[in-house]
Parts: structure tokens; C-alpha cells; sequence
């Protein structure tokens, strides 16, 4: 649908005037006679949920400059005052009722910066890039109070042109919205009506004049730290490195510069991150490196603009990425070899010495972003009897990152790329089995027509990975590529390369906004293509089509709110042009006039060739499988909320079986406290799993077996802010699995149809249980001499992951953190599940608790 044209023709202005006088008191009242310079300005316009109708409630608003400020009063007026949403909560956190006002400083009607705060004064704010993206972990310095009186609830602003980009002219017209959100209905109006058909975001804001002869301002910000931690935690005699309690301390220094009047350096030396949440469990029994999120300041901070999919906007393979910033400060790669009667300490991470990120946005529209991180040398010490010595477990390492990007036609195309390099300073040939350097290069493309309701986006990506031989060969071999599997001749390991080379893209195409939306992509990745020295790759050799389509109902009708089904299908084959697999998706979602939501969806995977479950043998051909998942939740807006999720999956002649149930509970019994827990159940029966390859007179042996799977977790979290900008937060997991192994059977003929016909199962006298040591012996040919054993790898994981954070940001940019993190791990060499065994096997495993202080004081030039 083809946005209607008021979208264009109705443009809202704001004439603004300069602050003659003493400035206003920011305190919430807007009681000043600054203020009488400039006139109100309202009747906002309904988005959500009734498109382009009166809201329910008014909203106005004032703005004022100086040569420094923006001052902006916003009047949220309510006929029911007692019932404003007043939730105290950490910043960003978008909760309770709000107001927001975004300036498109650049007027590129791409790029927004958005400054929020709820009834209770708590801060939300934002950059949206690319017309509708929009990033929160931006956190500019800013003032604003809030105040209530009987004809609603006031919010007062002062803004700093620091925290704004833009050039130097006489006179500015620069982008604006307001927006207000009105939570005990869920209800959103807008100054500049936006249709919810409509594609666009920043493009469609209204218009801000008067400013004028205002200069950009080139802040210099520092931010010097300075901790101390006590870490303690079982006492292990005769062991130097474990003594029960270690002392540490750390200094450091974040920055900002203003180096143009659009570019910005953020700067970090010596970073830490003890504040940060620990990932949560798992156990991890694929061949493929588990994903995590970045959780760091730094990094997550402005990370939109090198942030580069091979599919952006997801897909098959979604967390395929240029760029993984998890790479820096990474653990390290080598574990040295000890004797029996050693010692080890090792690192935990990779020390960052010092990163920088220069980004901002030209005047004729280039987007830049460039990232530049040096990480240490790490060593390893090592005792024996008194004497210790260092070995190196990760070189001195230099991480780079350039993305540009550049608008054209009125922002509704795009070109840009981006180019990546990784050099590691080898200097110990225990290292030579990692790749000396790794450059990667990015070209993309976008354009948007008719109101940027319908696109085409298309980009390329390349590899070049250097190394020794003995690195490259093990990049062939890895999980990513496994080039040894047998079954296959359009690759091949070649242990003389000292290089590899590949690429990967993705073409796409659709349409979006209004009720129908549809589109289609085409990804590929060659067998050479490696982006894992900074960015993110599981899988290669692959090309893959897939097409969606969904209509959506916002408007509420008949008992809905807004209503949304999705449809789906997916096949992949590889360079060989071998079919991998096929698929197809259908879901609902919706959200009842009661404020309830519900969902349904089914997953078909019609079969699935495993290249990888064993690790560089045959593939696998897996029959296909049907999962299904439904979800019912409350009402958010209640004090007491739940939501129930059930997941159930069914793999063709019971390959598979597979059951879960998630339950989150949410009480907020007052606005400065809400609590939330969320446990988890998982069952699993599968057929095949890997558990070794093992070399006999007759080849190799590609040993599987059964797996039972269960495993229960259960998130806690406690938020209590006792203020805007002093907040308690905790947050615990315990994590119980078990995976119990049996059915033992070696590969016999990988791709039979049926899948019973791909295995021999090992009985009588073919398998026996040593159980005194705890593992299996294998005679194939039953001529009573072993071919080979492995060990029993029934087994039970159990951890508990926690974090105490005290955050007080005592002035604006300032703040003080006092973090006790606790963990407990626990293992045990039985598959059985017992929730009571395995809680008590965690109860007892030794803690290791680690207490922090850490301080930093904001310094601006």
C-alpha cells in the first residue's frame, strides 16, 4: 500500500526564539517569564492504537535556545491525574508514562536524537539511524525534572548543544517530533502525525525554525575510573594460585572529543568491565561456537554503525556478522601444556589496552564509523615446586574497523561498506595455530521508492585469511568448513596453503509497512569465507532462498487489538549443489482489547543433511521434524503479570522428541520496585549425537548414540530504585542439566532414507561397561581383542550465576558502582536428571564471590 500523500503535504512547524534573559530553573514548574517568549504548541495526533484519531488525553509543548541550550517544557495534561504511571526504574528502561522529543540535528531525515523521561523522572533516550533504526545505549548528558499537579504532569529539559551534531549556518531547520505515550491505555499520540502504514520514521518528522547563529561546540570529555576488588574462594593446599582470596585494583580512563562539529572520538585506556552481568548457562554439545551478547559499555554504545549482517534483516543465518565485538578482549586461544605436578593461572580474558571509535556524519551525507583496539599479550603462569615460569596463550593483537555509508536521493538510497583487519603479533611459535592476519571487506547496497514502502537491498562480502600452514589447514578443518568430510569432492584440505580466500552475500527485496508486507533473499557463503577473527560465522558452503510474507491489523476490531500472521519458506543447498534442507513457517500473534496477547506458530523441516554432527565425518541425513509453540501473557500493565510459553517438537519416526515450558511472573508492588522470575524446563530425546571417531584396521569408526537431555533454570531479578539515578539491581540463575547417553552405534550408511539404516548398533560382547573406571570398550569384530574405548559421557552440569549492583549516578555523566558477584559450578559423571540431587550437588560446590568498588568522575572542556 502506497503511503497516502497528507504523510507529505502536512508538514508541522515549530517557530523556537532565542532566550533573552536569566535562563530557566530546570525544576519541572515551568513557572519562569523565559517562557512567555515562545507559544504553546499541541494538539498531538493518536498513532496507537487508533491511527490518526484524538488522543484521550492532551498534550503541549515550548521551546527556547541559547548559544549553550535547548530548553524544552512539555505539558502531559490529564483528566485523571492519580492514575499517571510513575515508575521509577534504571534509565532506558521506557516504562510508566513518558513524553520524548527528537531533534533531526543533520536535517538528513535519517538520523534522530531522541531525549525522554517518565512521570517519575526517570531518562530514556536514543539515536535512530537509518530513518527507523533506533539505538538506546546512547546516553548523552542531559538535565530534566518532572513535577505533578492536578491538570496532569509537567516535564522540563535543558539540552546541551554538546550532546547535538550539526554545522555551522546562520540559520537552521532541523527535523522535530514529540512524542507522548499515555501507559494505562497503551496509547501513543504524536506533534507530527505518522501514519503506523506508513514505512518511514525520522523522514516523516515535523520541522524546527528559528534557530539561528548558533555554534557547534567542541567538548573534550574525560572520564577517569579507579577500582579495587576482593575476590574469594575455596583454598587449594599447595597450589600458589589458589590461596582463598585475591586483592586487585585498576585505573583507567574513558573520553569523548568533539573533533569536527559532526565527528565524534569516544576513547577508552585500560577499560573495565566488573559491572557488567555475566552471560547466562548453558551446555553447548553442537560443533559450532555459541553466540552471546555484548553487554559491555564501550562497545555497545553507538554499535548500530558497525553492525553489518550478511543478512540484515535476518534470516537463516542472522547472527552472521562483519563485525562481533566479542572478539576484543576475548579468552585466550592456548591452554599450555602442564605436568601433573603443576600449577596454571591463566587469564580469564584478554586485557584491553586501549580502544577508540571515531563516528558522526558529514555534511554532504557520509556516515562514518572507524574502531581501532590494541589487546595485550597474555601469559600464563605456571609452578612447579617454587619455580615459575610464563608461557604465552595470546599474542599482542590489533583489531580494526572503517564503515562508511553515504545517503543519496533525498536518504532513500544507500551505498556504503565497510573493511575489517585483524593482526596478531606472533612472536611464540606455540601460537602459529592462529592466523597472523584476517581482512575482511563489505559493499552494500539499499534503495527505497514509493514513500520507502517497497526496497531492494543487495551486498557482498570477502575474506582473506593469512597465516601458517598449520593455521590455515586448521581453519579448513574447522567446524565451519570441515573440507576432510569424505562424501564430499568439491572441497579439500591442502595443508601447504598459508592463505584462504572466500565470500559470501545476500540479495533481498520486499515490501513493508501497511497491513501487507511480503519479500524475498537470496544469502550465500563460499566454502572459504571466514569472518571469525572479528566478526561472527558458523556455517559456509551454503546458498540459501527464502521468501515471507505476513499482514498485520492494528486498528482494533471484534475482541482484538492488533492482530499479525507470518508465513514462510526456506531451502539451502551447497556448492555442490547438494539440497540441504527445506522448510516452511506459519504463526499468529495478537493482542486482545483486555490488554492480554497471545501466539501460536508450527515450524515443518521436511529433512536436514548434517554436515556436522560428525565433526568432519559423512553427512547425516536427519528426517524431517514439527515444532510447534504457543505463548499466552497478561497484562503488562497490572502490578501482577505472567506469561506461559510451551514448546513441543516432533522428529519423523521418532528421531526426535522434544517438550518446554518457560513461565515468567512479573509484581511490581510499588513504582520503585518490580521483581520478575522466570524458570525454564527442557526435555529432549535424540536419536543421534556424536560421541568420538576412532581409527581401526578397517578405517575410521563414526561412533553415536541416544541422548536424553533435561534441564531446568529459573532468572531472578530484583530492580529497586530508590531514585532517578540511584538504583539496586540483582539478578541470579541457577542452571541444573543433565544429558544421559545410551543406544551406542557406529555409521554404516550415512544417507539410507530410513534413518535406522544409517547405523549398526553395538550389542552383546561388541560394547562393554568397565564400570570400576568408568568407560565403554568397543570390539567390532568380536575377535576379543578391544579396537578401541571411550570414556562414559553420561554426565550432569550444574552452575549458579549472580550480580548485586549498586549504581548511583551522583552528578550527570558520574557514577559510582559497589557490584558482589557470586558463582558456584558443579559437575557430577551421572546422566540421570534429579532436581534434588543436582541442586544439592550446586548447593555444595565451593563459591567464589567477587566484591567491587569502582568510581569514575565526569571532567568536560
Amino acid at each position: 500500500m502506497v503511503m497516502p500523500s497528507y504523510a507529505q503535504d502536512s508538514i508541522r512547524k515549530y517557530h523556537t526564539k532565542r532566550l533573552i534573559g536569566k535562563p530557566p530553573v530546570i525544576d519541572g514548574k515551568a513557572e519562569e517569564q523565559a517562557w512567555e517568549s515562545v507559544e504553546w504548541s499541541g494538539d498531538f495526533i493518536q498513532r496507537e492504537p487508533y491511527d490518526n484519531k484524538p488522543p484521550s488525553q492532551q498534550t503541549a509543548f515550548k521551546l527556547l535556545y541559547d548559544d549553550n541550550n535547548l530548553y524544552v517544557i512539555i505539558r502531559a495534561f490529564d483528566t485523571e491525574p492519580d492514575q499517571i504511571e510513575r515508575r521509577l526504574s534504571r534509565r532506558d528502561s521506557w516504562s510508566g508514562d513518558w513524553v520524548a522529543i527528537g531533534f533531526d540535528s543533520y536535517d538528513d531525515k535519517l538520523t534522530g536524537f531522541v531525549f525522554s523521561v517518565n512521570a517519575a523522572g526517570v531518562k530514556n533516550d536514543g539515536i535512530a539511524t537509518n530513518d527507523t533504526d533506533f539505538d538506546d545505549t546512547w546516553d548523552p548528558v542531559w538535565y530534566t525534572k518532572v513535577s505533578t499537579d492536578d491538570l496532569g504532569w509537567t516535564a522540563e529539559m535543558k539540552i546541551p548543544l554538546t550532546q547535538l551534531r550539526f554545522s555551522k549556518k546562520e540559520q537552521y531547520v532541523w527535523g522535530l517530533e514529540l512524542v507522548r505515550t499515555l501507559y494505562r491505555k497503551e496509547e501513543m499520540s504524536l506533534w507530527q502525525p505518522i501514519p503506523q502504514e506508513a514505512s518511514g520514521w525520522v523522514s516523516l518528522w515535523g520541522e524546527l525554525h528559528g534557530i539561528e547563529n548558533i555554534k557547534p561546540h567542541k567538548e573534550v570529555e574525560l572520564i577517569p575510573y579507579v577500582m579495587g576488588d576482593v575476590k574469594t574462594y575455596e583454598e587449594e593446599e599447595g597450589n600458589p594460585y589458589m590461596k582463598g582470596t585475591d586483592l586487585g585494583a585498576n585505573a583507567g580512563l574513558d573520553g569523548k572529543i568533539a573533533v569536527t562539529n559532526n565527528m565524534t572520538l569516544n576513547f577508552t585506556i585500560n577499560p573495565d568491565f566488573g559491572q557488567v552481568e555475566a552471560d547466562p548457562s548453558e551446555v553447548n554439545l553442537t560443533a559450532f561456537e555459541s553466540f552471546f551478547e555484548e553487554k559491555r559499555p564501550f562497545f555497545i554504545e553507538g554499535s548500530n554503525i558497525y553492525d553489518y549482517p550478511l543478512s540484515p534483516s535476518g534470516g537463516f543465518f542472522g547472527n552472521t556478522n562483519l563485525f562481533y565485538s566479542r572478539r576484543i578482549g576475548r579468552r585466550p586461544h592456548y591452554y599450555p601444556d602442564v605436568a601433573s605436578d603443576e600449577f596454571v593461572k591463566i587469564p580469564e580474558f584478554t586485557r584491553i589496552l586501549g580502544a577508540m571509535k571515531l563516528s558522526g556524519k558529514t555534511q554532504n551525507g557520509w556516515s562514518v564509523g572507524v574502531l581501532e583496539s590494541l589487546t595485550n599479550n597474555e601469559k600464563a603462569k605456571i609452578d612447579h615446586m617454587g619455580t615459575e615460569r610464563k608461557e604465552v596463550i595470546e599474542p599482542m593483537t590489533n583489531y580494526f574497523n572503517t564503515r562508511i555509508q553515504k545517503d543519496i536521493n533525498k536518504g532513500n538510497t544507500t551505498v556504503g561498506g565497510m573493511v575489517t583487519a585483524t593482526n596478531r603479533f606472533i612472536n611464540d611459535s606455540t601460537l602459529d595455530f592462529l592466523p597472523s592476519s584476517a581482512y575482511t571487506q563489505g559493499f552494500d547496497f539499499q534503495n527505497f521508492w514509493k514513500d520507502k514502502a517497497y526496497y531492494l537491498s543487495a551486498r557482498a562480502v570477502f575474506s582473506e585469511i593469512s597465516g601458517s600452514t598449520e593455521a590455515i589447514t586448521r581453519l579448513q578443518q574447522a567446524p565451519q568448513r570441515y573440507f576432510q568430510r569424505p562424501d564430499v569432492s568439491h572441497v579439500s584440505v591442502d595443508t601447504t596453503k598459508t592463505s584462504l580466500l572466500g565470500n559470501g552475500g545476500n540479495i533481498e527485496g520486499g515490501k513493508t509497512g501497511g497491513h501487507l508486507n511480503f519479500g524475498g533473499r537470496f544469502t550465500w557463503s563460499t566454502p572459504g569465507l571466514d569472518l571469525n577473527d572479528m566478526g561472527f560465522l558458523s556455517l559456509t558452503d551454503y546458498y540459501n532462498q527464502s521468501v515471507w510474507g505476513g499482514y498485520r491489523i492494528w486498528e482494533p476490531f471484534s475482541i482484538f487489538r492488533s492482530m499479525r500472521i507470518n508465513a514462510s519458506e526456506w531451502s539451502g543447498w551447497d556448492f555442490a549443489s547438494r539440497h540441504l534442507y527445506t522448510g516452511i513457517n506459519l504463526n499468529f500473534n495478537s493482542q486482545f482489547k483486555n490488554y492480554w496477547s497471545l501466539g501460536v506458530g508450527v515450524n515443518r523441516e521436511f529433512f536436514d543433511i548434517d554436515r556436522h554432527q560428525l565433526r568432519g565425518g559423512p553427512a547425516l541425513r536427519a528426517p524431517g521434524n514439527t515444532f510447534n509453540w504457543f505463548y499466552i501473557g497478561s497484562d503488562t500493565r497490572k502490578k501482577l503479570s505472567f506469561d506461559v510459553s510451551i514448546f513441543n517438537g516432533w522428529g519423523d519416526d521418532q528421531y526426535t522428541r522434544s517438550v518446554g515450558l518457560s513461565f515468567e511472573i512479573a509484581y511490581r508492588p510499588l513504582d520503585f520496585l518490580q521483581i520478575s522470575l522466570e524458570p525454564g524446563y527442557n526435555k529432549e530425546k535424540q536419536q543421534v549425537i556424536y560421541i568420538g571417531t576412532f581409527e581401526t584396521d578397517e578405517g575410521k569408526s563414526y561412533v553415536v548414540s541416544e541422548i536424553k537431555q533435561e534441564f531446568m533454570s529459573a532468572d531472578l531479578r530484583i530492580n529497586l530504585s530508590i531514585t532517578p539515578d540511584l538504583s539496586i539491581q540483582f539478578w541470579g540463575q541457577p542452571f541444573l542439566f543433565s544429558g544421559d547417553y545410551d543406544d551406542y552405534k557406529k555409521v554404516i550408511d550415512p544417507m539410507a532414507s530410513d534413518w535406522q539404516d544409517q547405523y549398526h548398533d553395538f550389542t552383546g560382547n561388541e560394547i562393554i561397561y568397565n564400570e570400576e573406571d568408568n568407560y565403554y570398550t568397543v570390539d567390532e569384530n568380536r575377535d576379543g581383542i578391544a579396537d578401541y574405548s571411550f570414556g562414559n559421557p553420561d554426565f550432569s552440569f550444574n552452575e549458579f550465576r549472580s550480580n548485586l549492583v549498586i549504581r548511583w549516578e551522583y552528578i550527570p555523566g558520574s557514577t559510582a558502582y559497589l557490584v558482589w558477584s557470586q558463582g558456584r559450578t558443579g559437575y557430577a559423571p551421572d546422566g540421570r536428571f534429579s532436581f534434588s540431587e543436582n541442586m544439592n550437588r550446586l548447593l555444595n560446590a565451593p563459591p567464589e564471590n567477587v566484591f567491587l568498588l569502582k568510581l569514575s568522575y565526569r571532567f568536560s572542556f
